[in-house]
């Protein structure tokens, strides 16, 4: 039976728009109670130093490969102005109508970049990375601050699912993607034989030991690190680089026998036992450039003694070979921007 009453159709229409009512009051009075702030803080542990980490989020030059938005929306126009580093730089981004742009505020060198972000339909936030030291890993931390949020943004945000939701998947997608660019940036390494030329020799301070293959770089970095402490205490005067000597390279026992050596000025007399002086005459070598982690070593003196072979050369069987360490990572800490050069003397 189909009820026509139009008493009862006034009726069931009142309680209806009754019940809307108390639905969109309650909505919202909802809305209204949310928080007008909001905190959303996203963390990664690196396993890469700090410095290489606060340099590469600091330069918007870098921010292309890993920034969220240009994997989804590929058509993104992005812009930098400013020298893309540090303070008074910004990046923009572009798509059809929809835009926004971060700009840093300011930075504590390591430490904390500030930055203000303004993106479509969202009020001015205020962005923060800090840099800290987790487990001798890198803990990279970003929190997005929102700050003065409008009644009609709230409702927005709820029934998109709430800004959490909205925000911070994008955000951590963001940081695996800064945590893959970083290592992959710090992985890069070109090698170059330079060809023919002549080493300058002279006097160096040196010590010397034998140890497996697979230990010589701690053993490396410990003996110069003892020496440049004899050097630092005697106020030795250098003459460059320090560099490995090489004077025997057993692969089939898996053994080397090296001089950790540092140039001087001038010939020095040495009262420690264990640190002596030696010279090296002017000698015509090889040389052949590695930029990047020492890792790579072996291929460059592989590639090194290809060459030899390929152009005819002959090794001198008592020349000097020597790894000349032009970079200290300890003030270079991106190891693709370390610098060795390799000299095989020549007959």
């Amino acid at each position: 039976m189909v009820v026509t009453n139009p008493i009862f159709i006034m009726k069931a229409l009142k309680y209806l728009l009754f019940l809307l009512l108390i639905a969109v009051i309650g909505f919202s009075v909802y809305v209204a109670l949310q928080p007008s702030e909001y905190k959303i803080t996203v963390t990664k542990n690196m396993d890469v130093p700090i410095p290489v980490a606060y340099n590469i989020v600091n330069d918007f030059n870098n921010w292309d490969p890993w920034l969220s938005l240009t994997e989804k929306q590929p058509d993104l126009v992005v812009t930098i102005s400013g020298s893309g580093v540090g303070p008074e730089s910004s990046l923009s981004w572009e798509l059809d109508k929809h835009s926004g742009m971060v700009e840093t505020e300011s930075v504590n060198p390591k430490k904390l970049i500030q930055q203000k972000i303004y993106y479509e339909n969202f009020p001015p936030m205020n962005g923060l990375w800090s840099f800290s030291t987790s487990e001798n890993t890198t803990n990279v931390a970003f929190t997005l601050a929102l700050e003065d949020l409008s009644f009609s943004f709230k409702a927005k945000s709820i029934l998109s699912g709430g800004i959490e939701n909205i925000i911070k998947s994008q955000l951590e997608d963001g940081l695996k993607k800064l945590d893959s660019f970083i290592t992959a940036q710090m992985s890069m390494y070109t090698i170059t034989v330079d060809g023919i030329t002549n080493h300058s020799g002279g006097f160096y301070l040196y010590t010397s030991t034998s140890c497996k293959m697979n230990v010589f770089p701690k053993k490396m970095e410990e003996s110069l690190s003892y020496l440049k402490q004899f050097v630092r205490s005697n106020q030795i005067t250098t003459a460059g680089s320090p560099f490995a000597l090489f004077h025997k390279w057993d692969r089939e026992n898996n053994a080397v026998l090296f001089s950790s050596c540092i140039p001087t000025t001038e010939k020095v007399i040495t009262t420690s036992p264990d640190i002596l002086t030696g010279q090296i005459e002017s000698f015509k070598a090889l040389k052949t450039t590695l930029k990047g982690d020492y890792s790579n070593l072996n291929e460059a003196w592989e590639k090194a003694k290809n060459y030899i072979s390929q152009y005819n050369l002959k090794a001198s069987d008592d020349g000097p070979m020597i790894e000349l360490y032009v970079t200290d990572p300890k003030t270079t800490p991106n190891p693709a921007d370390w610098i060795t050069e390799i000299f095989i003397a020549l007959e």
